[in-house]
């Protein structure tokens, strides 16, 4: 066997690598879903089935009501992720979100009535699924993931969701242009495709170990610990017995101290309970996340190149370019989320989305009166496409990943799944909000909508700077400290915290007082490149 291929047999061995390879792809059945619906709001003979117009809001409410979905089905499988395992609760998203994808696929199909209320249950039952994975997912990986390297594999499967958004709208886009926008089969085949996410990771999830960290809080000590022998030394290495005991113990010490600190859903949203200052900071990043406005992008984005002049066709085709785009530099995300930190990130993000979207607005409404202000429009066309590609990059790079990453870090174990379900229903909201009123404002405000998203990123920006801390390369227990030193300081600027220790990130083990950190600091997920002999 050659060198290449044993390393090869070896990382496919390696439960660290399955993990990170399952993750992703359940994470690119919601980038799926975007790149799914852009173009079948579209194609004449979906809006027929449904009974609706091109402009109809209606068209929005179906789009949208799939993240009112999203929020229920956080909280439902954040409580099965608790009481019955992170597997098990996966299990039952991908079951749910398969079971949806069947419903929308069979919505006025052989002339079956209400086909508008069938497409709208499907929606509904798919974001419940979704809604799931979105939720567990980034408990599950974070909770397997080394301290130092948390960011990269949440930025990893990130960058799958943008493959399953890219995967879907290549497969909208060759089937359109095969059968046309009046054929019922181009907006029925990207939804069918769809099955196959669900139906491969459900026949897979058994070869994967459960959270070591469930386990050990839900009394099962001995599957805990040949859980870290699995996970530690299925990669080839001799490793796995010795470091998963050490672990094992290390998990165990902490389960004692939190053992009797239960949080509810009522105790996040209590003022002066000690888990009300980090939930407000993940509705935040939510809420910001939502209104950079690259959720509407997402998912509208035949209609803005539209906007800029271009015909349909071109339109379509640009937009799948921007997908591309958007998938590689993806890349750069994961490359600097653990060197560099998520605030600069977030904070980088908003400069350039700000900026981005002002000249979107002016590029924009010189393409619409270009005539009567005697504009070159195909230059004009050109600019403002070249500045949406650049905001799609730094969506990707600063906000697409990092808030998602943040309540797996700041929360301790005992409110970790809650965390997560609360990041999604805000999400959920959010993104209902936007994407139900984008349809409206494309009508009513036409190019001015873009200066409404580049206020909205400057607000974002703004708050990130003095509320949110820095969580990377941190241990859990570190960032916990966060807000207990917050709640001594009587303030949640970061900068008066400790003398702004949290503004940035600590490197190689050490914090800025010169301690090393005392928890969670071996790896379990390590770098891919970690594994090779």
């Amino acid at each position: 066997m050659s060198y290449f291929s044993s390393k090869f047999l070896s990382l496919w061995r390696s439960k660290k690598s399955q993990v990170v390879l399952f993750s992703s792809t359940a994470i690119a059945l919601y980038g799926y879903d975007q790149g799914m619906m852009s173009m079948i709001n579209t194609n004449l003979n979906y809006l027929g089935t449904m009974g609706i117009e091109y402009n109809s809001p209606i068209v929005g409410v179906i789009v949208s009501v799939y993240y009112l979905g999203c929020a229920l089905g956080a909280v439902i499988f954040s409580k099965v992720a608790d009481r019955w395992g992170r597997k098990k609760a996966i299990f039952a998203c991908l079951t749910m979100a398969s079971l949806g994808n069947a419903i929308m696929f069979i919505a006025g199909l052989r002339g079956m009535k209400g086909a508008l209320a069938v497409m709208i249950l499907g929606r509904v039952v798919m974001g419940l699924g979704v809604g799931g994975i979105d939720s567990v997912i980034p408990i599950y990986s974070a909770e397997l993931a080394s301290d130092e390297a948390r960011g990269r594999a949440l930025a990893q499967e990130f960058q799958m969701n943008i493959f399953g958004l890219n995967m879907a709208f290549a497969i909208n886009l060759l089937a359109t242009r095969a059968l046309g926008k009046r054929s019922q089969w181009a907006w029925r085949v990207p939804i069918i495709v769809m099955q196959a996410y669900p139906l491969v990771l459900l026949a897979v999830i058994g070869r994967l170990p459960e959270s070591p960290r469930w386990l050990i809080y839900h009394g099962k000590e001995d599957k805990a610990r040949l859980a870290f022998e699995d996970i530690l030394g299925s990669g080839g290495g001799e490793e796995g017995e010795g470091e998963g005991d050490a672990k094992f113990e290390e998990l165990r010490q902490s389960h004692e101290q939190e053992a009797d600190k239960h949080v509810s859903y009522l105790d996040m949203f209590t003022p002066g309970h000690p888990q009300f200052h980090p939930t407000i900071i993940t509705i935040m990043v939510q809420v910001n996340q939502a209104l950079t406005g690259y959720g509407a992008v997402s998912v509208y984005g035949p209609q803005i190149f539209e906007l800029l002049g271009f015909s349909v066709w071109t339109a379509e085709d640009l937009t799948m370019a921007n997908y591309v785009s958007y998938f590689i530099l993806m890349t750069i995300a994961w490359l600097l989320i653990d060197a560099m930190g998520r605030r600069k990130l977030l904070l980088g993000g908003s400069v350039v989305l700000t900026s981005c979207f002002l000249l979107l607005g002016l590029f924009a409404g010189l393409a619409m009166h270009s005539g009567s202000l005697h504009v070159y429009q195909p230059l004009v066309a050109i600019f403002g496409t070249v500045a949406l590609f650049i905001a799609t990059g730094a969506f990707g790079i600063g906000w697409l990943s990092t808030v998602w990453l943040v309540p797996t870090e700041i929360f301790p174990t005992t409110a970790r799944a809650q965390a997560a379900a609360v990041s999604v229903i805000i999400w959920g909201f959010a993104n209902f909000a936007i994407t139900f009123l984008t349809p409206v404002m494309f009508t009513y405000l036409t190019h001015y909508i873009f200066i409404v998203f580049a206020v909205t990123n400057a607000i974002g920006g703004v708050w990130t700077y003095f509320y949110l801390p820095e969580s990377g390369n941190r241990s859990f227990e570190d960032n916990v400290e966060f807000f207990e030193e917050a709640a001594k300081q009587g303030s949640w600027r970061v900068n008066r915290v400790k003398d702004g220790r949290w503004k940035s990130m600590p490197y190689n083990g050490v914090l800025l007082d010169g301690s090393r950190e005392a928890h969670e600091q071996e790896p379990l997920l390590q770098r891919v490149e970690d594994q090779m002999p």
